[in-house]
């Protein structure tokens, strides 16, 4: 069954690639619809176990998947019911706490400045230090313009991501007869290829979830360690936030850094080379992430070579910004998937032969009426 990877040349790897870059475009101007269809494809790998088991237990496929939606949201609603008093309870905690965590990271610039005009003579004319104090007044006296959109946005996206666990549930109940309605539409002579197309790009999605949850595990004992060998508090749940946040590349990466940084400048403020030590170290641990973590777990689930994941995540978001940088790579998955069986069935000539036959065949058996 792996044959066919053999088989790709460099006409279908560059259509694929082309599609991959086409799409990214075309899917950028439907964000709002993405964003949920992501998130519930990720909640149906999620749910499709404990749909099976209820399946394999006698309950037929359309109760199944209402059990399974039904009780996860009930579970849902549990949590978040218990959540939201302790949550309205802290949220003074929570403003203090970034306040803090804020003015620890301005001070520790502040006193990297003013070190760096003691030791140069151009950099002490420049007055950097008294330009920085400015520019930090005038970015807190205008805090709340700068939140006011965030806030707006995140309301205008919430509608969008309700459509998650609605689609999910249509994913799991209507599953198998997208399937089938597919087979039934595809020539006879292919229906052996499609069968193998849609397990193929279903074990492409899975493998792509599978992988993004290796690279969780490894940025967080990676981070983990490395902050609890620096003497951090709640090392292993700031490397954890850390690789939850490098799901986005590069632009994740640069918000785990800085929230590591605004942790050594407020948990350590006389000691200002924590806060540099955690910069190297985040360094270390972002290039082991991009180039060696991302590529043998996400990369390799999908079966794409190491450097060509790289550059499609710099593809990725030079096109479609940070949505290019999180769809890239199941993208290129599933289409390489597609290309790569289309590919195989242009370039097998019995495969075609039979196709031809066939429809030589209907041509003559509808012309049967018409002659004589």
């Amino acid at each position: 069954m792996n044959a066919h990877r053999h088989g790709t040349g460099p006409i279908v790897w560059a259509s694929i690639i082309a599609a991959t870059c086409v799409s990214l475009i075309l899917l950028q101007k439907i964000l709002w619809l993405v964003v949920p269809a992501l998130l519930a494809l990720i909640l149906y790998y999620f749910l499709f176990g404990t749909m099976q088991w209820l399946m394999l237990r006698g309950l037929s496929r359309d109760a199944a998947a209402t059990v399974v939606i039904l009780c996860f949201l009930l579970l849902m609603a549990l949590y978040l019911a218990l959540l939201l008093p302790w949550a309205l309870t802290h949220l003074l905690d929570w403003q203090t706490s970034i306040q803090r965590y804020l003015q620890g990271g301005i001070g520790l610039a502040k006193t990297t400045l003013q070190g760096m005009e003691r030791s140069s003579a151009i950099l002490r004319d420049m007055n950097l230090s008294t330009e920085f104090d400015a520019r930090v007044e005038g970015m807190t006296s205008s805090m709340a313009h700068h939140i006011e959109p965030v806030v707006i946005g995140a309301i205008g996206w919430a509608p969008s991501i309700l459509l998650a666990p609605f689609l999910a549930y249509f994913f799991l109940k209507d599953g198998g007869r997208f399937q089938r309605m597919l087979g039934q539409a595809v020539p006879n002579a292919f229906f052996e290829r499609t069968l193998y197309l849609l397990h193929e790009v279903d074990r492409t999605a899975r493998a792509y979830f599978q992988g993004l949850f290796w690279l969780t595990i490894l940025d967080t004992l990676t981070l983990g360690f490395g902050l609890w060998w620096m003497g951090f508090p709640g090392a292993l749940a700031l490397g954890f936030a850390c690789a939850v946040l490098a799901w986005l590349p590069f632009v994740g990466s640069v918000l785990g850094g800085l929230l590591v940084v605004l942790v050594a400048a407020t948990d350590f403020p006389n000691v200002p080379g924590m806060a540099y030590g955690a910069v190297v170290l985040f360094g270390i641990a972002r290039l082991l992430d991009d180039f060696v973590y991302m590529p043998l777990t996400v990369g390799r689930s999908l079966h794409v070579h190491p450097m060509l994941s790289v550059l499609m995540m710099f593809v990725g978001g030079a096109i479609a910004g940070v949505a290019g940088l999180m769809l890239v790579l199941p993208l290129l998955g599933v289409i390489r998937v597609v290309g790569d069986t289309i590919g195989q069935i242009v370039t097998d000539a019995r495969l075609m032969a039979r196709f031809r036959h066939r429809r030589s065949l209907q041509r003559r058996l509808a012309n049967v009426d018409l002659q004589g």
